[in-house]
């Protein structure tokens, strides 16, 4: 997703500080010391580099001012940006790599060494510090910095918790300010009590309004979060504020920033607190601090549960480097430079941050219909934040590779989110809301995709009712504009279009015509696959059929997929031109068929038409790479939209051109610096195509787990999942030796550069042997290529 306004100007000469320096036998055990957090902390990237557990519902992170003369209210919509130079707070939830602003910052907390006397909502910048980033280590489950006043700032987390350590100057004011109305992008209301007789200070933020700057009839309010800090050390009342009062000693706060005109907060609204400690006794002071979206009983019991009194800031950090150890550990990977082991095992870390954990220790959470609910007795956990138009390319593929429990347990929260939100599946869940952020009907492939790589213990049949009920009946949300384009209420904006004229015509509710048919034949794809899974043989070939309705739209005079009238007639087209279409040009959206390859291969007029075509997306007239920022009529693998196209050379006979082009993405995409990812990570899906790419293997179907193959760009790897465990060996694996010139897949030599189903459900063994010389021959005899699934 690419509506945040990118700021593309290169870093040079950045300096980083992360635990990279590790021998290879001390990596093998703590594959943590391979991560760099900063990776994608710029250049769009929007990640952010503080501490956090896999799937946490903290992420204890910078809130950075935003650059000199950019004209956001932001640094980034992670809350840091590697440029800036600024801190305002350390933040208690973030979303990574978002595309719009406004999912995370919530209460963020600031030690300052100087007196308070003005607002903080008059001047949100006022009592911000320095940030040096030779004095700034960020690791897995940690972050520490020594801010420009002179605190050393240290942080980690738990699940639910966040720790910690502020050490002040002796010889300065200490003071800790709460500024809880300041979540990134506006708060309706806030609170806070400071209780100097508990060591404690609790309060809440409601939010809300992620990507309501786009739209004038989306700004709104949709979650609480609560909070309880408590100290080890003595402190007295600093005092609050609301909006420009200032009340010293005071010690209860309410009042939220509002959402301005233009969605954005409201300048001098909100309040917030602080308290004041004496440096002079002790410079050091350690805070817990629990969370829940519940309320404050639920934080309280997060916080003695997971962060009982006499809880350590080092212990924290050793406990949160062992559960990332345990995640990162099920991919093990052996040789390769220093520099493609850290981007590897980093967009590994990337990949496993979202979704986040929103239940409490005792299994509440908050539904999508603002009451508390408690987990079934199957499920472990709540999850939310699905970043649906992204994330079902290929992030719930591996999570739930690696871990069918957690897959499991995000199908089973997509269905309560629904069930609770009226029989609707957003796109784009946001902790307790649904914002109905990108087009299309991502849940089916989603939760298809989930079931296909072994995630079984959800309702299944519960989920296929649900998701065929919403393909198959419009309700009023579907026929509404509100939100449109970017953030239509309806879960398919048009559905009465779509059922009407087999396509989404122009001038129907939705983002983009064009770019909505193809999401939704995806999504149709993905409903016949849940009929599969459900035994329902007449809906399987049903929706089968709906999915092949893409060629509706294929225009065989220009031979592109273009917007169309409802009267059949075709309006004026540009493939340069990305009018309806969805952070994608005509000429990008021609390649979004995955399921169905042969088909768009024979409207294209046949392979060999379809392959000099792929040529020149992937290259420009003078035979240049043109995998990302080479314009309109190119390939933008930074972006969803493309990501599939690649693969589709597996298809064409010519499987060498596929290995060529995914690595040529992964040397120029993805590198070991600050603006290491060159567009918005979206909750992990970028750095989830990524993972795929260096294993070789690519879950291109919506739905299904048949892969494609690419090639490796380790000798050794090892993926550790219950029961079915893969091994990939690559002989002569190197970053310039891409090309397969054998396979061997559990003993028997293939050409075939695709891999079904059985081998994830399985497991097993790949053997490949690879070079710098290209193969046109393996990958292309007939039966060779992996089948395509439109209807017949």
């Amino acid at each position: 997703m690419k509506t945040w306004v990118a700021l593309n100007r290169m870093i040079a000469g950045a300096v980083l500080i992360f635990a990279a320096s590790a021998t290879a036998a001390q990596q093998a055990d703590d594959p943590a010391a391979l991560v760099n957090p900063f990776i994608g902390t710029t250049n769009g990237g929007n990640v952010f580099p503080g501490a956090t557990l896999p799937f946490g519902m903290v992420s204890f992170s910078p809130e950075e001012t935003p650059l000199p003369g950019s004209g956001l209210v932001v640094a980034a919509p992670g809350g840091y940006e590697y440029r800036s130079n600024g801190v305002r707070g350390f933040g208690l939830a973030h979303v990574s790599g978002s595309g719009c602003a406004g999912a995370g910052g919530d209460i963020p907390v600031m030690p300052v060494t100087r007196e308070i006397k003005a607002s903080p909502s008059l001047a949100p910048n006022l009592y911000a510090a320095y940030l040096d980033h030779a004095k700034e280590q960020a690791s897995p489950g940690a972050y520490s910095v020594e801010l420009g006043n002179g605190v050393d700032v240290d942080l980690s987390a738990t699940l639910r918790t966040g720790i910690a350590r502020f050490t002040f100057p002796a010889d300065k004011p200490a003071n800790l300010l709460f500024r809880t109305s300041d979540t990134e992008v506006g708060s309706s209301g806030a609170s806070i009590r400071i209780d100097p007789a508990h060591r404690m200070v609790t309060g809440s933020v409601t939010s809300g309004n992620f990507c309501g700057y786009l739209s004038p009839d989306r700004h709104h309010s949709y979650y609480t979060l609560h909070f309880v800090a408590v100290f080890d050390r003595d402190f007295t009342t600093g005092g609050t504020w609301t909006d420009a009062a200032v009340s010293p000693g005071g010690t209860e706060a309410h009042g939220g920033t509002g959402y301005g005109e233009d969605g954005f907060p409201v300048a001098g609204k909100g309040s917030g607190g602080w308290i004041s400690f004496d440096p002079a006794k002790s410079p050091t002071v350690t805070m817990r601090i629990g969370i829940s979206y519940v309320d404050e009983a639920g934080a309280r019991a997060n916080l003695d549960k997971e962060s009982p009194e006499g809880t350590t800031l080092d212990a924290s950090r050793a406990a949160a480097r062992a559960a990332w150890n345990e995640q990162l550990g099920r991919i093990a990977i052996t040789g390769g430079t220093p520099d493609e082991r850290t981007v590897f095992t980093t967009a590994l870390y990337h990949a496993l941050i979202d979704p986040s954990v929103t239940s409490d220790v005792d299994g509440r959470y908050r539904g999508m219909d603002g009451q508390v609910h408690r987990v079934g007795p199957k499920q472990t956990v709540q999850y939310a934040n699905f970043s649906g138009w992204d994330v079902y390319r290929s992030q719930v593929q591996l999570v739930t590779l690696l871990d069918p429990k957690v897959g499991s347990d995000f199908a089973q929260s997509l269905l309560n989110q629904a069930d609770q939100y009226g029989g609707q599946w957003d796109r784009w869940t946001h902790l307790t809301g649904a914002t109905g952020v990108m087009n299309g009907d991502p849940a089916a492939p989603a939760v298809a995709a989930i079931y296909a790589f072994g995630g079984r213990d959800f309702d299944l049949h519960a989920a296929y009712a649900s998701l065929l009920r919403a393909a198959t009946i419009p309700t009023a949300n579907d026929l509404s504009r509100a939100g449109c384009p970017v953030l239509c209420v309806g879960e398919r904006p048009g559905l009465d279009q779509w059922l009407k004229l087999h396509y989404m015509p122009v001038g129907a509710p939705g983002w983009g015509s064009a770019a909505d048919t193809l999401e939704l034949a995806a999504a149709d794809f993905a409903v016949a696959q849940l009929a599969r899974f459900a035994g329902d043989k007449a809906n399987e070939r049903r929706f089968l059929d709906r999915s092949g309705w893409w060629r509706n739209l294929f225009n065989r005079g220009s031979g592109y997929i273009q917007p169309r009238n409802a009267d059949g007639s075709w309006p004026a087209f540009d493939p340069e031109s990305d009018d309806e279409f969805v952070e994608g040009s005509g000429a990008v959206y021609r390649w979004m068929v995955p399921f169905d390859p042969a088909g768009l291969f024979d409207a294209l007029g046949g392979r060999d038409r379809a392959l000099a075509a792929l040529d020149s997306f992937f290259r420009d007239s003078d035979g240049h790479w043109a995998v990302t920022k080479a314009g309109p009529l190119h390939a933008e693998l930074d972006n969803e939209p493309s990501v599939a196209s690649p693969w589709l050379y597996d298809f064409a006979a010519a499987p060498w051109k596929t290995q060529a082009v995914v690595r040529e993405a992964m040397r120029r995409i993805w590198t070991n610096s600050p603006n290491g990812i060159s567009g918005n990570d979206d909750l992990g899906e970028m750095s989830s195509w990524y993972v795929w790419a260096a294993m070789g293997v690519y879950p291109l179907y919506p739905g299904r787990a048949d892969l494609v193959v690419g090639s490796p760009l380790f000798p050794d790897i090892r993926i550790d999942r219950p029961g079915a465990p893969i091994h990939i060996v690559a002989a002569g694996a190197a970053s310039d030796a891409p090309y397969v010139h054998s396979l061997v897949v559990n003993g028997r030599t293939t050409t075939r550069p695709w891999l079904s189903d059985d081998f994830v459900r399985h497991g097993g063994e790949l053997r490949f042997t690879l070079s710098s010389a290209p193969d046109d021959k393996w990958g292309s005899g007939p039966g060779d290529a992996p089948p395509s699934y439109g209807p017949k």
